[in-house]
């Protein structure tokens, strides 16, 4: 499986446009971002629905911590009218620091997330509902546009919020910049309290095809210093054998000196955890993430039509 991952900076317009190019290009399924003072991603998602006939639309991974669980069953619920069994949820934490700067401190993230999917599920099954949980209630109400079968997947990046995907998720997303080693670490977790019930596995993976190899190695160096600085990321980097300072990347990025954070990204660590260069090598780089056990590997950082339709033209071999 492939899909496609949009991250709410550009226009409305545009994301039709490469909703509607991926399609064409066989993707299987649009991702759209809910990142805060961006664009909302509920609208988004209606954009994608109206604009194409078959890809699903994955709301992802929108955050209890600043929209309640009720709206976010609410909204999957309408969206799914729209495009009946096309919709998927995907409900996470939240970038820290866009939570911040929102002042928002996220209090018991892991009950929240457990609660939420719990609380989701019940509204979309059409029935009454009496919920009294440690973070969320709901007091005997039904969900108007229930009766809906809709995927509750969690965007997850540590041990226990891995282990709770694979406990009360219908799947898990990974994070961008994963490498390959730890997207089998990842999945390791997950699996450790999944038992025998399916998953989906999908995984967030930079895509950047060029004719040239070295016109692609420079595409995601400061996306990747941003990602790669946070701390939970020091066991991405040492299970893929990568040196990178990541107190020097977090210097950088806090002054926004982006020519200092771009340096010290080197071609190896956008080698692992990123699939760069010639689609070749795209093509190979993407089937060793299917391999680490990814069912669907969801390609990010597009941002035109054209580039969209090139990276799911080259990743589709493998898909």
């Amino acid at each position: 499986m492939l899909g496609v991952a949009f991250d709410g900076r550009n226009a409305l317009a545009v994301l039709r446009e490469q909703a509607q190019a991926a399609e064409r290009a066989g993707a299987d399924s649009v991702w759209v971002s809910s990142h805060l003072f961006l664009r909302d991603p509920f609208i988004s998602a209606a954009t994608v629905v109206a604009a194409t006939r078959r890809v699903r639309v994955a709301l992802m991974a929108v955050s209890p911590h600043v929209i309640h669980p009720v709206h976010l069953a609410m909204g999957a619920a309408t969206l799914d009218e729209l495009a009946p069994g096309r919709v998927v949820l995907c409900v996470g934490t939240g970038a820290p620091n866009d939570l911040a700067d929102a002042g928002v401190v996220p209090q018991r993230p892991l009950a929240t997330l457990r609660e939420t999917v719990e609380v989701v599920r019940l509204l979309l099954a059409g029935e009454p509902v009496t919920y009294k949980g440690e973070v969320f209630r709901v007091e005997g109400r039904r969900l108007a546009p229930g009766g809906r079968p809709i995927p509750v997947v969690l965007a997850a990046a540590r041990p226990r919020s891995l282990k709770l995907a694979g406990a009360v998720g219908d799947g898990v997303l990974l994070s961008n910049a994963s490498s390959v080693e730890f997207v089998r670490w990842s999945l390791d977790h997950v699996a450790q309290d999944a038992g025998a019930r399916p998953l989906r596995r999908a995984g967030l993976v930079y895509a950047a095809v060029a004719d040239r190899e070295v016109d692609a190695l420079g595409r995601f160096r400061r996306q990747l210093a941003i990602t790669l600085r946070a701390p939970h990321h020091a066991t991405n980097l040492a299970l893929a054998g990568v040196t990178l300072d990541q107190e020097a990347v977090r210097r950088a990025v806090a002054r926004e000196d982006w020519p200092a954070a771009e340096t010290l990204i080197g071609d190896d660590v956008v080698r692992r955890h990123t699939a760069s260069g010639t689609p070749a090598q795209v093509r190979a780089r993407l089937a060793a993430y299917h391999a680490a056990g990814l069912d669907e590997v969801v390609l990010g950082g597009l941002y035109t039509p054209e580039e969209t339709a090139r990276a799911v033209t080259a990743a589709r071999a493998v898909a």
